[in-house]
């Protein structure tokens, strides 16, 4: 059964190019997979037609219309109806796309998708979800930007969207949650933090709290789905990501600064190859917009054709595994069990 996926094709500092590749990776690892691309004709129709596999699989929706990298949100959500970005969403909203993947300006795609797709029932606010390695597994990590500040009820309905993303794309059956913090101990943090970490407490399964975590369970993997507002998940993407570049170009000048360094590049070679791959970030690329009533997947803008056919898996995963229906499932059992909570504390 084919699995229709609308593409922006003109998003990413790569675009277009990129984007066709990446469609191709895609195809050849999925053959289901059918894509709606939406751009300029006269700039996407000669990548296309490098791929002979895309031929059939492929129905091209010309607009010389895109979203610039540097658009202003509310801009381009007033004056960009046309852009390739909006239309790759409208086709979503109208059923023509099972999923949206852009690697365009991220501001701009969530104000769309907001208004195009609206939430799901019980969700107040979306929010960004991503996929981070770590030392024991990869680590689900939401909010990564999309609410600055946030209140109780909103974490505990990001800790449910983040417990059905962990079990859909992860394969992990009983994620455990933690609640990114100062510290561990159960006095430590702000009353938002300390009230979402009562609330979850009392939720029923499949909620399984592991209390509050520190920065370094990023990277070691105690839970598998971290929970915090959009600013903090914001700043520790941005720090994770320029930790990495950083070890990894002190690496390069290592082994490029001597003969010696060279030749124990040669030894380490294989071990370096397979790190590289473990930590490879285009393999972690595709962060969704959790809470939206339909799938919208972020590609990384500086991500290259293999990293963009992550994210385009990432859209099929969640699409195959019914996300958005298990979250208003799972939303609406822990809002029931939470109730006598939530009465509780009001009186």
């Amino acid at each position: 059964m084919s699995l229709p996926i609308a593409l922006d094709g003109m998003g990413g500092d790569a675009a277009p190019a990129m984007v066709v590749d990446g469609a191709a990776l895609a195809l050849r690892r999925d053959p289901e997979l059918r894509f709606v691309l939406f751009g300029d004709e006269s700039r996407l129709r000669p990548l296309l037609d490098r791929h002979a596999e895309l031929g059939g699989a492929v129905e091209l929706v010309h607009t010389p219309d895109f979203v610039a990298a540097d658009a202003k949100p509310s801009l381009a959500l007033r004056q960009g109806r046309t852009s390739s970005m909006r239309l790759a969403i409208d086709a979503v909203k109208e059923g023509r796309a099972a999923a949206a993947v852009s690697a365009g300006n991220t501001g701009a795609l969530m104000a769309m998708a907001k208004v195009v797709l609206r939430t799901l029932p019980g969700i107040d606010r979306p929010a960004i979800c991503g996929v981070f390695p770590s030392r024991a597994r990869p680590v689900v990590i939401l909010d990564l930007g999309a609410n600055v500040a946030c209140d109780a009820d909103t974490l505990v309905q990001f800790a449910v969207m983040g417990t059905v993303f962990a079990r859909a794309i992860l394969g992990v059956e009983q994620p455990r949650i933690g609640l990114l913090n100062v510290g561990t101990e159960e006095l430590k943090g702000d009353d938002v933090v300390r009230r979402a970490a009562d609330m979850l407490r009392a939720s029923p399964p499949p909620i399984r709290f592991g209390g509050f975590v520190e920065g370094t369970d990023l990277v070691e993997g105690s839970v598998e789905v971290v929970v915090t507002d959009g600013f903090t998940g914001n700043v520790a993407l941005k720090i994770a990501e320029g930790v990495a570049r950083m070890f990894r170009d002190a690496l390069k000048e290592a082994f490029g600064s001597s003969l010696r360094g060279r030749l124990g590049y040669l030894v380490a070679r294989p071990a370096l190859t397979a790190l590289r791959e473990r930590f490879d970030p285009r393999r972690y690329n595709g962060a969704m917009f959790l809470g939206l009533n339909g799938v919208v997947v972020k590609s990384h803008g500086g991500t290259d054709a293999l990293g963009f056919s992550w994210a385009v898996k990432v859209a099929a995963d969640l699409v195959r595994q019914g996300t958005n229906a298990r979250i208003t499932e799972e939303m609406r059992a822990v809002a029931h069990a939470l109730e006598p909570v939530a009465r509780a504390a009001a009186s």
